[in-house]
């Protein structure tokens, strides 16, 4: 026998083997893609604050000088300092007094800064005067909101300079959060399961889920309003309620039926 007949056997194994792998690897698809159901949902959580926290601001001023002499003035800005170092602890002891604990009064620190007076109109060759204002801030924790008239009244008797504002907050910000985003999940799960139902289909395991709002929340400013027209009659505040909004994206697998 010839060395080309023992070679026309060998080619036509070969090819039969090609084609036997050819036809198996038809015969066994590849995984598919699984059937999910992508949900995602909002929710607010109002809550009712529990705290406050306020700004105030005292400040003394010194007597106006010609700016040529606004070097020269360091007796009347020692007075002035004086001055709002002593009306700053009268501020203190009435906080304490309405019901404040000391860890809940913040005194900032000593601001000083020049201000130039405004010219009279028509007085353009006059020289400018300046004066020195020395300012402190003083910030206020109320952790019982039913103190928080008592503590205006103080700041007013004091005579506070200015009042920076009120905002209502939460003492534990971490529970109202978990709560919100709990409560997102829950809708999230309520909606896909009213889809299940309604597509007649079965909900498998959660494959994916993540976060789309993170739960936050703007500590509320306060609210004030007097309730009858009396000009003497005590105002009311009004805390109202905090919103934190939260969002999820959940996906759930959808199980075969078969």
């Amino acid at each position: 026998m010839t060395r080309k007949e023992f070679r026309l056997p060998l080619v036509a194994t070969a090819l039969l083997g090609t084609l036997l792998v050819a036809t198996q690897a038809q015969a066994k698809p590849g995984p598919q893609p699984p059937h999910e159901l992508h949900v995602q949902a909002q929710s607010t959580l109002n809550v009712a604050p529990d705290m406050a926290r306020l700004n105030a601001r005292l400040w003394e001023r010194t007597p106006a000088v010609a700016q040529s002499e606004a070097g020269n003035d360091a007796q009347a800005l020692g007075d002035a300092r004086e001055r709002l170092e002593s009306r700053t602890g009268d501020l203190i002891d009435a906080l304490e007094d309405a019901g404040v604990e000391s860890r809940d009064i913040q005194a900032g620190s000593l601001n000083v800064r020049p201000e130039i007076m405004i010219q009279p109109q028509g007085d353009d060759d006059a020289e400018r005067r300046v004066r020195t204002q020395v300012e402190r801030p003083v910030s206020v924790t109320i952790r019982d909101l039913e103190h928080l008239p008592r503590i205006l009244d103080a700041l007013t008797a004091a005579g506070v300079d200015a009042l920076d504002g009120v905002e209502y907050d939460l003492a534990d910000r971490d529970a109202a959060s978990d709560k919100a985003l709990t409560q997102a999940l829950e809708r999230a799960r309520q909606k896909a399961r009213l889809m299940a139902d309604t597509l007649e289909v079965k909900l498998g395991r959660v494959v994916r889920v993540e976060e789309t709002q993170a739960p936050d929340y703007t500590p509320r400013p306060m609210m004030m309003r007097a309730e009858s027209a009396d000009a003497k009659a005590a105002p009311q505040y009004r805390a109202g309620e905090i919103g934190i909004d939260a969002g999820v994206s959940v996906t759930w697998a959808i199980e075969d039926g078969s």
